[in-house]
């Protein structure tokens, strides 16, 4: 069994820079991560994609320093690792090439950073529907394509980037289904004042819109409903404006994307205490200023613990590093002091522009009320419907819709449908999500194999 001073799970931007930050003071630390190679979402492949920095963009090869820091730290890493149970202590399980072993850690970083938020509407199971962020995947990762014009559908900097690289790399562009809010930004004015010590990121936005515009790439405002038509796979896209106009498209490729929630499996299955975030609409941990959560020694570094950015979550990945080098004595209280005030400067700096974000791409209502034939939980080929029928016999909670209808049980363990479960639930019971609750996580994490569980024995008797 291996025994470390801190054990990091993730190697985006908030693992990568608490590795080093660890490293820097003599910590024994290993990084596990579940992708190929260090970077995380942001900065996937990067290593070795050169030949398409000009495609995405300076952010993205900013990445490529970190991940040489990263390399070049010492820290242990396992690439191709997968966290499947922890339990307090802390004891990590986790499988690798078919096979599980157990790692023992003092204090532990989860850097699993966020994934898109689901979105179901009718026909977003259909071959043809992606997110964005899986689209951008693909661009990263091989430098695909998709072979015809594709139309996205949604909110945010994400759609508004990727399809600048898109254009860079030679895509064509059927239509923006543009979902966020009309007048939204009315609301966003306030957090403006603030937002302009970010001016660089802001200008950044500006500057996509920009080359959208001077593309003559279609844009349609107010989108409100969005339906994906065809037999086999998508043939075609249906979308309704807050104008009351309906539409329907030839659609080959649809993406769709309308932000991002923390990652939040782990923390809740050591019951981590969580809160609900009406800003971003979704649960985030319970973290202090170190990110520290409500079970000692168990950090949350980066948009595990609130999205906020890849910058942001490096400096957070750094205060997490630092404060379990105090903790385990590597460090004085005084010298991590005058680190921290250095990194919260920063830190502060980077978090000006999020409130300004979250209140101009706050999702539209539609995303948290799907139609009733629309599949919630695409594992188990749930309905809105199936939910909101069993939704006010008595009171019952996401666990007892779990129970009643199988939704949640599936190999996403609920990370595709517990957000809209809550959301139906408050709607039909008249009580705000954070009452609602999300679902009880239970190990295993991921999916794991009889073989993997069997193997812990023979790496027990091997560590003996």
């Amino acid at each position: 069994m291996n025994r470390l001073d801190v054990l990091i799970v993730g190697a985006g931007p908030a693992g990568m820079a608490a590795a080093v930050a660890a490293r820097r003071v003599g910590l024994d630390v290993m990084v596990i991560d579940d992708q190929p190679a260090p970077g995380g979402q942001i900065w996937r492949s990067i290593e070795t994609s050169a030949r398409r920095d000009d495609i995405l963009g300076p952010s993205y090869v900013e990445g490529r320093a970190a991940v040489e820091a990263f390399r070049a730290s010492g820290a242990a890493y396992r690439p191709r690792t997968q966290l499947w149970r922890i339990e307090p202590g802390f004891h990590a399980f986790v499988s690798r090439d078919r096979r599980s072993q157990e790692i023992k850690a003092k204090a532990l970083i989860l850097a699993t950073g966020a994934q898109e938020r689901p979105v179901p509407f009718p026909g977003w199971t259909l071959p043809g529907v992606l997110t964005v962020g899986a689209a951008q995947i693909l661009l990263k990762n091989a430098g695909q394509v998709p072979a015809g014009p594709v139309w996205v559908a949604g909110s945010g900097p994400l759609p508004l980037l990727y399809m600048v690289q898109l254009l860079r790399a030679g895509g064509q562009i059927a239509g923006y289904l543009d979902t966020t809010p009309t007048g939204q930004w009315l609301s966003a004015l306030r957090h403006l004042p603030r937002a302009l010590r970010a001016a660089s990121d802001l200008t950044k936005g500006l500057h996509w819109s920009a080359m959208l515009r001077e593309s003559k790439t279609p844009v349609v405002k107010g989108v409100i409903e969005l339906e994906a038509l065809g037999e086999d796979r998508i043939e075609t896209v249906r979308y309704r404006t807050n104008t009351g106009a309906t539409v329907t498209s030839k659609a080959d490729t649809l993406l769709i994307h309308e932000g991002v929630v923390p990652h939040l499996h782990a923390p809740l299955s050591l019951d981590c205490a969580v809160a609900w975030n009406s800003a971003q609409d979704c649960y985030v941990p319970v973290v202090d200023n170190w990110g520290e959560t409500s079970r000692e020694n168990l950090f949350i570094a980066g948009d595990g613990a609130g999205v906020a950015g890849a910058k942001a979550a490096q400096l957070r990945g750094e205060l997490s590093a630092l404060r379990v080098a105090e903790k385990l004595g590597r460090i004085s209280t005084d010298a991590i002091a005058t680190s921290a005030r250095r990194i919260r400067r920063k830190l502060n700096r980077e978090l000006a522009l999020r409130p300004f974000l979250d209140s101009l791409f706050k999702p539209r209502p539609q995303v948290f009320a799907p139609v009733d034939g629309a599949i919630v939980c695409r594992c188990e080929e749930v309905t809105a419907g199936e939910i909101r029928a069993l939704a006010t016999i008595g009171q019952p909670g996401p666990n007892q819709i779990k129970g009643a209808t199988r939704a949640g049980m599936g190999p996403c363990q609920g990370r595709q449908c517990g957000y809209t479960v809550t959301r139906i639930l408050g709607a039909a019971q008249n009580r705000p999500p954070a009452d609602v609750g999300f679902y009880h996580i239970r190990a295993p994490l991921k999916p794991v194999t009889l073989g993997e569980l069997a193997s812990l024995d023979q790496t027990a008797a091997h560590d003996r």
